[in-house]
């Protein structure tokens, strides 16, 4: 398979689903909206899709859906002075009675429309121009007694839709490949993120400009390099509308081991590992090489391949931060932590109990734990332990295990939030 139909078949792959039913959820509180608001029942008037579904930039697994709802400025004097909290109540309220049995409350600056596996958030804005009759947003704050904060999804999505037209369309499908990354590797990055630092680097170069597909190997190498060699930022600035967007963790680790990544994928090129490699960095919706020889080996094999994947049990949008730890204890010695010992240079040997647990993350409101323990190596592989399987947390958010044979063994913990893993972390074992 040539690099060019490996990336459009993994670009075919991470394409949006449920785009109808997503439709359907907008059009829906959009009429409820302009019923109570304006006394119409349209339901495309008056609202606009943000966020990277509206910028066109969203995949496979998207569940925080944006949706501005454009206020009648004959309202404005209903809710103008310290109202904020009243307006928000108000859009809850409208789209709940038209609609009883769905999950809908205001959640901080916007009200959340919750369905199974994705929500929506509505924010409902009065529309307003400069003098320059350039137009922008107000949207509801409600601290300190309330007031009005300017917001410019017009203008971000122009920018974007401007500069992808420029780069030959790349600048999308770009996004696209690294929201897959951000889901595999864990890194929480915010969409508008993404799409900003993608932007800075297609500006930044004209070599994509004309390229297609084939070049897809090398685009994915130059901007996880570009991305490791930025600078240490808390923000950086959206395109179009110079927005503040915060970074919520230093990404430029996890991006440095996806260039490293990309650069053995693209020096396999023509071999199996090649597609294994482009896994690493892009997860399971990157096609797999599968050969004849593959496949024969596969029958041939001594040991049975239990693993599970957490992608074929629930969509995963990673938006929060999650790490792991892990106490090694035996009788008789103390207890150390796995990373200190392996810095240490320390060997970890079998006959050792492990505490895996979750010793940092930032996710709000209640989650549950899954985790996966793959043994890796030929001696997994002859004593037909390679496990692999999706296990539910008992509650304590750890997990324990013990040291048994040597090889390389892998752990990763998922945190599911109303039916989406929006958070993951793993950790390397390695016994000696």
């Amino acid at each position: 398979m040539s690099v060019s139909d490996m990336f459009k078949e993994f670009l075919e792959n991470i394409k949006v689903q449920k785009s109808d039913q997503f439709k359907q959820r907008y059009e829906q509180i959009t009429k409820a909206l302009n019923l109570k608001f304006r006394g119409t029942d349209s339901t495309t008037a008056n609202s606009l899709q943000v966020g990277s579904y509206g910028r066109y930039t969203g995949i496979k697994g998207i569940s925080d859906l944006d949706m501005i709802y454009i206020m009648p400025s004959s309202k404005w004097d209903d809710y103008k002075d310290h109202k904020q909290s009243r307006l928000l109540t108000d859009v809850k309220d409208a789209i709940k009675t038209r609609y009883p049995t769905t999950d809908v409350k205001v959640d901080g600056l916007v009200v959340s429309v919750k369905y199974q596996g994705f929500h929506v958030e509505v924010q409902p804005v009065f529309d307003r121009y400069n003098s320059d009759g350039s137009g922008y947003f107000e949207f509801p704050h409600t601290a300190n007694g309330g007031s009005w904060k300017k917001t410019k999804p017009r203008q971000e999505m122009k920018a974007l839709k401007d500069l992808n037209d420029e780069k030959n369309k790349n600048l999308r499908l770009l996004c696209k490949m690294v929201r897959a990354w951000k889901n595999k590797s864990g890194a929480a990055m915010g969409g508008l993120l993404i799409d900003t630092l993608a932007y800075n680097f297609m500006k930044s170069t004209t070599y994509y400009d004309d390229k297609s597909y084939l070049y897809f190997d090398c685009l994915s190498r130059d901007f996880f390099k570009y991305l490791s060699d930025q600078d240490k930022k808390d923000h950086y600035k959206a395109p179009g509308s110079n927005q503040v967007v915060k970074v919520k963790k230093d990404f430029r680790k996890k991006a440095e081991e996806a260039y490293d990544l990309c650069v053995e994928a693209i020096d396999a090129k023509g071999t199996a590992k090649e597609n294994d490699k482009w896994r690493e960095v892009y997860g399971r919706n990157f096609p797999n090489a599968e050969t004849v020889e593959v496949s024969v080996a596969k029958a041939l094999s001594p040991f049975r391949n239990t693993e599970e994947f957490i992608e074929n049990q629930y969509p995963v949008d990673v938006r929060y931060n999650m790490s792991l730890d892990c106490e090694v204890t035996q009788d008789g010695y103390r207890t150390a932590s796995l990373f200190q010992m392996l810095f240490k240079g320390n060997p970890l040997l079998p006959n050792k109990k492990l505490l895996f647990q979750v010793v940092d993350t930032d996710i709000l409101g209640d989650y549950s734990l899954m985790w996966k323990v793959l043994n890796c190596g030929p001696e997994a592989k002859n004593r037909d332990e390679i496990r692999g399987q999706i296990l539910k947390d008992d509650g304590y958010k750890k997990r324990k295990e013990k040291t048994s044979f040597r090889g390389e063994h892998f752990v990763e913990c998922y945190a599911i939030q109303d039916g989406v893993v929006v958070a993951r972390a793993p950790i390397n074992v390695p016994i000696k």
